[in-house]
């Protein structure tokens, strides 16, 4: 399936078929991160039962520490 990650077109395994996969797939999955589905910013519950299609734009920000 082919998703736009971040500006970026993206061929990802079909088993990604929520965002919760996805967040699993880019080693992403129990950080804190913020995710913009479709120009729709998802709660963290919606996660686990957003479906993806081919073609979504998925925009994902994680933090990172320092100092």
């Amino acid at each position: 399936m082919k998703l736009y990650l971040n500006g970026e077109q993206v061929e990802v395994n079909d088993s990604c078929i929520t965002i919760n996969a996805l967040l699993e797939e880019f080693k992403l999955a129990g950080k804190i991160v913020i995710v913009e589905w479709n120009q729709r910013i998802l709660e963290k519950s919606d996660h686990e039962t957003t479906g993806l299609s081919d073609g979504d734009r998925i925009e994902i920000v994680h933090f990172v520490g320092g100092g």
